[in-house]
């Protein structure tokens, strides 16, 4: 089996008196996709910023690569390989799609930027078409292609991707969760949020559910997607 590449133990996290994560559990494989599905209010996102560090810990650990990564500050945890694609995208809409692109290259040297680029728009060609189009005039889905080609360009060892899918039409979607897939065939290990269950479930090859603040379920993809009780409260069947 492939190294465990994250490693999240016993994880509390708190707002004030709201408890948001009660003690969760959670390992990303090298090389894998690995979902986590649930309602919002889950404390999926919540989950999400600790192990990206922007919030802190009550209890538990965030082991990344074999090292504690619980009290390290953001910017040194992406300079470590965690790159997240944030729900909402939160792109810079008075910039270029260039400019946009190269903000998420701050982790990478120099000589290595034109080979990002040239991998992010093997994957996204509408952003080279869009090169020098301020990225406030993409179309929702190419502005979700924007943020998840800015995380790419970082180079992650584990790439977040934070409801990739949220408010895009479907054709939209099917494209970039085959991107997802592609990225992961080609050696990108993947933790993605998503409410769209189905669709992720289908490229994903572990899965949790989260439900206020609680992991309630967990296993491979395969035999998830046909789980009654997961049928019933998120596929929609």
């Amino acid at each position: 089996m492939a190294n465990v590449l994250l490693d999240v133990k016993d994880l509390k996290v708190a707002y004030g008196a709201i408890e948001a994560l009660k003690g969760i559990n959670l390992k990303v494989h090298e090389g894998s996709i690995v979902a986590i599905l649930g309602a919002n209010g889950a404390g999926k996102t919540s989950l999400l910023k600790k192990i990206s560090g922007l919030i802190p810990a009550n209890e538990g650990t965030v082991m990344f690569n074999g090292e504690d990564i619980t009290k390290v500050a953001p910017e040194k945890i992406t300079h470590k390989g965690i790159i997240q694609s944030p729900e909402g995208r939160q792109i810079f809409g008075d910039l270029t799609v260039h400019e946009n692109l190269l903000i998420g290259a701050f982790t990478t040297k120099k000589d290595a930027i034109k080979e990002s680029l040239e991998r992010v728009y093997k994957y996204f060609p509408v952003l080279k078409e869009r090169n020098d189009q301020v990225a406030l005039s993409l179309s929702g889905g190419e502005q979700q292609m924007l943020a998840i080609g800015r995380a790419l360009m970082g180079k992650p060892k584990l790439l977040i991707l934070d409801e990739p899918s949220l408010g895009l039409a479907p054709l939209i979607v099917k494209d970039i969760f085959t991107i997802v897939k592609e990225l992961n065939q080609e050696g990108t290990t993947v933790l993605i949020v998503e409410q769209n269950a189905l669709q992720t479930l289908k490229i994903a090859n572990y899965a949790y559910v989260l439900q206020v603040g609680k992991m309630i379920k967990e296993g491979e993809s395969s035999v998830l997607i046909k789980d009654p009780e997961l049928i019933e409260a998120y596929l929609g069947k």
